[in-house]
């Protein structure tokens, strides 16, 4: 291929990465970058293919991880994710086959189930946040393993 064609596919995927915003096809055109360069010297269509193809996955294994985690550095994390894993006391026995249960965090009371629901847990009990499905707070006790 020539490096003009090479310089196309570039291109193209330049564009779809920042119509998308997903940090994939930026690693292929990468690759491509490299196979225009190899073109140019006067590399021939295998090198340049395997050569696209290898650092293209090389590129998308060992950068992406590095570059989601310092584009999500700054990310807030919303209301409700920042309650998982922080602790939380029971203010109405928590007990799923009754649909009864609240906890108090943050001066705020949320509806709370467990994950079993052969569980309950009275109150006065300080629980951690495990999981959020939809308005309920998904608690398990602090001193319970399990």
């Amino acid at each position: 291929m020539t490096p003009l064609a090479w310089l196309g596919i570039l291109a193209i995927l330049l564009v779809i990465e920042a119509i998308t915003v997903g940090l994939t096809t930026v690693w292929f055109a990468g690759g491509a970058l490299v196979a225009c360069i190899v073109s140019w010297l006067g590399g021939g269509l295998v090198v340049q293919l395997l050569l696209f193809f290898g650092v293209s996955v090389v590129l998308l294994i060992f950068t992406r991880p590095l570059a989601v985690r310092y584009m999500n550095k700054g990310v807030e994390k919303t209301n409700a994710e920042s309650l998982l894993g922080k602790r939380a006391v029971v203010i109405q026995p928590v007990n799923n086959l009754a649909q009864t249960g609240q906890v108090r965090i943050n001066d705020i009371e949320w509806t709370a189930r467990t994950a079993d629901d052969a569980e309950e847990i009275p109150a006065g009990t300080v629980v951690e946040i495990e999981e959020i499905r939809g308005v309920k707070l998904i608690v398990k006790e602090v001193n319970k393993e399990g």
